[in-house]
């Protein structure tokens, strides 16, 4: 599989790239990409939600009238969860989440969803680049070069350098990752990668063992 490189022009610079089959030409894994996903989202959950039961909750304990004889209902107490003020009924406790899978499943949901990212031609292969002065407008005239301005961008790097992160960090819909940080959640989450030619050995170099 061989993709073109192109600038930060947003021309094709005449070079083409080499990608494996075997790490970036899969048969894509649906089960294994939600798992990683859910547990993704699943470990972004801080888990402090907590509501009051019946013992947590201050207030009389004495029983309201006779347990028989007065053609109602029982009651027992005032924090009965039926009455109003009253305690709730298996309510949210403060827990964790986490959930663990295990690193060869969430290799293939990685490279999965970025096998259905080429499928869809929403992944392009840009040379190393770097600004000259660390501008917000150097990066908005990138994303405009290939038509993604107000798109989610993910833009993948071997090491970028600090004008780079400060050109992008205030451009919203535009994230800059480590190759070795890769996830499945940002790859599905955004609408287009480009990736750096230097950060593709990277991904082969994680993913290949």
């Amino acid at each position: 599989m061989e993709l073109n490189v192109f600038n930060i022009k947003g021309t094709e610079t005449g070079r083409k790239v080499k990608l494996d089959e075997t790490i970036f030409g899969i048969e894509p894994n649906d089960h294994a990409i939600y798992l990683d996903v859910k547990q993704h989202m699943a470990n972004q959950r801080q888990g402090t939600h907590a509501s009051l039961e019946k013992s947590m909750l201050s207030g009389s304990t004495r029983k309201l009238h006779r347990q028989k004889g007065t053609g109602g209902s029982r009651k027992g107490s005032i924090k009965n969860p039926l009455f109003r003020g009253g305690a709730r009924v298996f309510g949210p406790q403060p827990r964790d989440y986490n959930f663990k899978l295990n690193k060869k499943l969430k290799k293939l949901a990685r490279l999965s969803a970025i096998s259905y990212k080429l499928k869809d031609n929403n992944l392009v292969v840009l040379e190393d680049f770097t600004f000259e002065s660390a501008k917000t407008k150097n990066f908005s005239e990138l994303l405009k070069n290939f038509q993604l301005t107000g798109k989610k961008t993910l833009v993948v790097m071997n090491n970028p350098d600090d004008k780079i992160l400060l050109a992008a960090r205030n451009l919203k819909r535009l994230k800059i990752i480590r190759a070795s940080d890769l996830n499945t959640y940002e790859i599905l989450d955004a609408k287009q990668i480009l990736m750096t030619e230097s950060s593709i050995p990277d991904i082969v170099k994680i993913h290949q063992n």
